[in-house]
């Protein structure tokens, strides 16, 4: 039987106007009612969540969120971390030059500052009003060497951006865990981190083994946690590469895929 499921947001949760139907919510209240854990595994950081974690009625001190892609785990009423993986100050300004190097945009999440970055876009300050965020503009360094960020993202131009990863060195997929989760945004997080390791963590955490997690996503930052998972789910939105691993596919995020995948699996 299955205990806990794990959903992406955009592109899996949200349709593509980034609303929840009201089929999907009654369904998700349904699955919580009966026990079920049902965790919202994100890109996002948490404070960009409560707008869909209010509705679905995840927010107490039984639920949790995963959020910038599985580098923290939290409590959604109390904010308790569980788990974290983060980088480090001098991280800053490594990727800093590296953006310079490929002639992309770039901003970062400080543990102490928030959301900063050198030069103001278009693209940072979609993702700020889009997560409820103060966009601070900041030299990277400026930031103390004892603090710490929670990721880097590399924002622009779907084509700039693509031109740019094209010109990343492989030092730095070593290094870090790189992820494109949007065509805008190249995400830079600690080599630990990814949703595969994040849902893991809270897995064993609430004392529920891999054989009854089911994790649902559309997108390469979700191929871990589906790979992880008892089921991987791919919604029938979802990228080839997520397909190709998934044990199952569901319909599309414009067709009530994940109500399907809890009333098939979980009810």
């Amino acid at each position: 039987m299955y205990k806990l499921i794990a959903i992406d947001m955009d592109g899996t949760l949200l349709r593509e106007d980034k609303t929840i139907s009201d089929k999907t919510k009654n369904t998700i209240r349904k699955a919580k009612e009966n026990g079920i854990r049902v965790v919202l595994a994100s890109g996002r950081p948490i404070e960009g969540l409560y707008q869909y974690l209010e509705p679905l009625d995840l927010i107490s001190e039984e639920d949790y969120v995963l959020s910038y892609n599985g580098s923290l785990v939290q409590n959604t009423k109390t904010k308790e971390v569980i788990m974290s993986h983060c980088l480090k100050a001098r991280d800053g300004d490594v990727l800093y030059n590296l953006s310079q190097d490929i002639g992309v945009n770039i901003h970062g999440f400080s543990k102490k500052y928030g959301m900063i970055t050198p030069k103001v876009s278009k693209y940072s300050e979609i993702e700020a009003l889009r997560n409820k965020f103060d966009l601070k503009v900041m030299d990277f360094r400026l930031v103390e060497d004892e603090d710490e960020y929670i990721k880097f993202m590399m924002i622009d131009e779907p084509d700039i951006l693509t031109r740019g990863i094209s010109l990343i060195p492989k030092e730095f997929y070593d290094k870090y865990t790189i992820l494109r989760s949007e065509d805008i945004f190249l995400e830079f997080l600690n080599k630990e981190s990814n949703k595969g390791v994040g849902i893991e963590a809270l897995a064993k955490y609430l004392g529920i083994s891999r054989d009854e997690v089911i994790c649902v996503g559309d997108a390469e930052n979700d191929k871990h946690m589906i790979e992880y998972a008892g089921l991987g789910v791919a919604m029938g939105n979802a990228t080839v590469g997520i397909k190709e691993i998934a044990k199952y596919i569901a319909p599309t995020n414009e067709e009530d895929g994940v109500a399907h995948v809890i009333e098939k699996f979980m009810l």
